[in-house]
């Protein structure tokens, strides 16, 4: 019997379909699919699991500290990735506690040893004290944020990464912290004792991934920005598809697990929603949890992850002064700078900035004329450039010699809280303006 044509559409629909699953994928595929692959279904099945009263608050040690690890340990085995703690195994022990801890193999023999630690914590403060525990004690603390969302998005990225057309250039360990409520224990542990299978690795660059479960207002907390130069800017590449409000702030405190990595000069980054009133309490439970906002926040970190360990130059060095940075500190830098009254023409621009060492290449507005082009472009106080026609500054003199070339109308990339802008700028005028 001769085909039908609906015969014939399916048979060259089959065909098609046969092709295009055997051409290889682009590169900017894999990463899609990568990004597809977070879910916050699959957060939501994983946060709902470790704070479940059946791990009874996941205390250090405790038995349901133990039982969440078996099923963190489950989840990597399902993943397929490489055991990288003691004797052949997932776990690194200290004491009754455990760190649980996985290797992605970096993919360039010359930066084999440079190793890329991505963690969050799993252990809770069990059923609270009063030393752990904002109250009441004695009741289940499930720790849904703090920190099986950390949790759940870090499983999230070890899937994700299994998308990539190739392993980064840099090895990536993917660790699961035990005991930070008493005392940042696992990762004091890890800088101090390496299992064998890590001892030709060398820590270079750390993330740590801690309450990322209350995304509110899109706005992301990020620590650590200052320990190494060029940072803020690449938290900005990393966040231009999720797009969320970044706020930096340059307090260093000895509160999660990034701590010990900073005091082991050790550049590190840890991203945060945000505390809020159910910290340390039995109310920290999962339908509070913003489920839909792990996604956006673990893809920003993949992003972010895979450029560092990507990244063909030498590995970044550690920043010492971040030590002495605060939040005075920041205010001091981007304070706003009067306005210069002249009597002759005026200026160009309209547009005064400010240098930053660690930050070099995205120099701060902190003056804005009124009435000027820059105004009139939507340039706001507190932006940083970081483009001028679309090519990317090397710092500050490099901007202005670029705004003394350009013509009447340029286009100016600013980073204005994490947020990459676009803003077409037309001058009237033939001063340009020093900035201070």
């Amino acid at each position: 019997m001769a085909p039908t044509n609906r015969t014939r559409l399916s048979q060259t629909l089959m065909v098609l379909a046969a092709v295009a699953a055997a051409m290889p994928l682009s590169a900017a595929e894999h990463m899609a699919a990568a990004h597809a692959s977070i879910q916050a279904a699959d957060a939501s099945r994983h946060v709902n699991a470790l704070a479940d009263d059946a791990f009874e608050g996941r205390e250090g040690g405790s038995r349901g500290g133990r039982a969440a690890g078996t099923y963190i340990v489950a989840a990597l085995e399902k993943l397929g990735l490489q055991p990288a703690g003691d004797n052949g195994g997932f776990y690194q022990n200290f004491g009754a506690m455990r760190n649980i801890l996985a290797l992605v193999p970096g993919s360039d023999p010359a930066l084999a040893h440079e190793l890329v630690v991505v963690g969050a914590h799993y252990d809770h403060v069990g059923y609270g004290t009063a030393s752990n525990s904002y109250g009441p004690t004695g009741y289940i603390h499930n720790g849904a944020d703090d920190n099986a969302s950390g949790v759940a998005g870090l499983l999230e990225l070890a899937e994700a990464l299994g998308h990539l057309p190739s392993r980064p250039r840099r090895p990536l360990l993917i660790a699961f912290w035990d005991g930070e409520e008493k005392g940042l224990l696992g990762s004091y542990h890890f800088l101090r004792v390496r299992p064998a299978v890590l001892a030709a690795y060398a820590p270079v660059f750390s993330v740590n991934l801690d309450m990322i479960g209350r995304l509110r207002g899109e706005r992301l907390e990020v620590y650590g920005s200052r320990t190494a130069a060029g940072l803020r800017m690449a938290c900005l590449e990393a966040n231009a598809r999720a797009n969320l409000e970044l706020v930096f702030d340059w307090e260093i405190t000895d509160d999660s697990d990034h701590y010990p990595f900073i005091a082991a000069k050790i550049p590190t980054v840890m991203f945060h929603t945000g505390l809020h009133d159910q910290y340390h309490r039995p109310s920290d439970d999962t339908h509070l949890v913003n489920f839909s906002g792990i996604e956006p926040v673990t893809r920003l970190v993949l992003d972010f992850v895979t450029a560092i360990a990507d990244d063909p130059r030498p590995s970044r060095p550690f920043r010492g002064q971040c030590r002495t940075e605060s939040a005075a500190t920041r205010r001091g830098l981007e304070m706003p700078a009067a306005e210069t009254v002249t009597s002759g023409p005026r200026p160009r621009w309209g547009i005064g900035t400010r240098g930053d060492a660690c930050e070099p290449e995205a120099p701060i507005v902190v003056r804005v004329t009124t009435g000027s082009p820059m105004a009139k472009g939507g340039v706001l106080l507190g932006d940083r450039i970081v483009a001028i026609d679309g090519m990317p500054l090397a710092d500050q003199p490099d901007m202005l010699a670029k705004l003394a070339a350009a013509g009447d109308h340029i286009e100016i990339d600013v980073d204005r809280k994490g947020r990459r802008l676009r803003l077409a700028v037309n001058a009237g005028a033939t001063a340009l303006e020093i900035s201070p």
